[in-house]
């Protein structure tokens, strides 16, 4: 059985859950979002909770998907109420970025600066060598973070690039040249 599955989501003051269907909207002081749910998936609300379950559980699969169902619909509640951030810090010299608009433009060593479109539903800060994004939607604050660090991705020897603030960079020891004698 889905350990996770079965844990009801609590809905908070303020949160509307609306089922059409397959169709699960959930709107709270954050935004609005909204997810198809699976049809070997059972959702129904009761009071204040929304309980999950599946038609089968015993079938592996099926408690698969009640344990991501449960899950993508506690982030959603957990979206709509205060949100997700995800910070990420730039390090070497002359890497910078700068907010034009609705656009993050990034010089990272390159022979010209790359600019990244803000997803809608999305917020991106740039304060001296940190990227702030917020938004109420999980998965795409996840998603534009990871684009924004694989556009240069932290490397080992010096721990230049772009990574998560709380990521930590296993730096290796460069070359070792042997002082006297020339490589005899």
């Amino acid at each position: 059985m889905s350990r996770i599955g079965k844990k009801p989501v609590l809905i908070p003051t303020g949160v509307t859950v609306d089922l059409q269907g397959q169709t699960l909207k959930i709107k709270g002081p954050k935004g609005e979002l909204m997810q198809t749910i699976h049809p070997k998936v059972l959702v129904e609300k009761k009071g204040s909770e929304i309980i999950i379950s599946v038609k089968h559980p015993e079938q592996k699969s099926e408690r698969a998907l009640w344990g991501l169902f449960r899950a993508l619909i506690n982030n959603m509640v957990l979206g709509v109420t205060a949100g997700f951030t995800k910070i990420l810090e730039i390090n070497g010299v002359g890497y910078k970025a700068a907010m034009s608009g609705k656009k993050l433009v990034l010089n990272l060593g390159y022979s010209h600066p790359i600019e990244l479109e803000v997803p809608a539903g999305l917020e991106a800060k740039v304060e001296k060598n940190t990227i702030t994004i917020t938004g109420s939607d999980r998965q795409v604050v996840g998603q534009f973070a990871a684009v924004v660090r694989s556009k240069r991705e932290p490397e080992p020897y010096k721990g230049k690039g772009i990574k998560y603030q709380d990521e930590v960079i296993r730096r290796k020891a460069g070359k070792v040249v042997k002082a006297v004698g020339g490589g005899k």
